[in-house]
């Protein structure tokens, strides 16, 4: 692999992670303190994001960007992604931060590749290897000391916020397993933006887009033009083209640096206490994606 090329890899994909972390605070800001509404804003992200991924696979795909539809197969997987997929991995975060906060939402999504590796290791009928063990044992003592901040007698966070949060893990790794198929045969942009496009319509039918929520202001629109702009089109962009350079494993490793993006911005920010406990259960759960990581590269 050239020097420049793994550079630029390893660049981008550090710099998706960032959008994407700093994209959950600006969220948290939206929600609490100009008092939108998660799925609404879901919503507009993904209809938006959605509608420019696809014109943008359109314009560099031509043709090739429709064949997914062409295939009532391939059309009811895409569907499926879009619906299940795209829409739950979104609201299930979103909604996460809204109860607790991004950097809390973050990282309990983070918790997902072990539900992944968890999946995978029962469809094939094969034990975990040690590496995975341990893995799962980070897993649990971080969100351990996130949720309790080492005490069994209360909960540091809100069980709403628990539960929503360990809902996104979930949604994350059906989001991950899911289109894998169809992976295989279309180009990921083209399935990102569709799935985008596809959650958003649907979930317009439920949350009224056309009726503004919240209180707007320049705050207001500069956070949700970061969000729509860089936390999801130049995220997944990003993302997509480091994966191209440098492979999906390197790539996935360094998207280890979101929750760290989304803490710091919401500490310094938004003032959000963050106490020691948290910190140690960031590091114990960033360890478990690191161990994956390495698990995956050696199989």
């Amino acid at each position: 692999m050239p020097a420049l090329q793994k550079f630029s890899g390893f660049l981008l994909a550090s710099a998706s992670a960032i959008f994407w972390g700093v994209s959950g605070t600006c969220a948290q800001f939206l929600f609490q303190s100009k008092g939108v509404d998660p799925a609404w804003l879901v919503t507009w992200r993904m209809c938006l994001a959605g509608g420019v991924l696809v014109l943008f696979s359109l314009a560099k795909e031509k043709r090739a960007a429709l064949l997914i539809w062409y295939s009532p197969s391939s059309a009811m997987k895409l569907l499926l992604f879009g619906l299940l997929g795209m829409v739950a991995v979104q609201f299930t975060y979103f909604y996460s931060i809204s109860l607790s906060n991004a950097a809390t939402a973050t990282l309990l999504q983070y918790i997902g590749p072990v539900f992944v590796f968890a999946f995978y290791a029962f469809k094939l009928k094969r034990w975990p290897s040690l590496l995975e063990f341990i893995s799962l044992f980070f897993a649990l003592i971080g969100t351990f000391l996130l949720v309790t901040h080492g005490s069994l007698d209360a909960l540091a966070i809100s069980k709403n916020a628990v539960f929503w949060g360990i809902l996104s893990a979930l949604a994350l790794a059906f989001y991950t397993i899911q289109p894998v198929g169809l992976l295989r045969t279309f180009s990921a942009a083209s399935i990102t933006g569709w799935g985008m496009l596809c959650g958003g319509i649907f979930l317009s039918l439920f949350t009224q887009p056309w009726s503004i929520s919240g209180q707007w202001d320049g705050e207001t629109m500069l956070a949700f033009a970061y969000i729509v702009l860089f936390g999801t089109v130049l995220a997944f962009y990003f993302f997509l083209q480091s994966v191209s350079k440098i492979g999906a494993t390197y790539a996935s490793l360094m998207c280890s640096i979101e929750p760290l993006a989304a803490t710091l911005t919401a500490v310094f920010w938004l003032e959000v206490p963050f106490s020691s406990y948290d910190w140690i259960g960031s590091v114990f759960i960033l360890g478990t994606v690191g161990l994956l990581s390495l698990s995956k590269k050696k199989e």
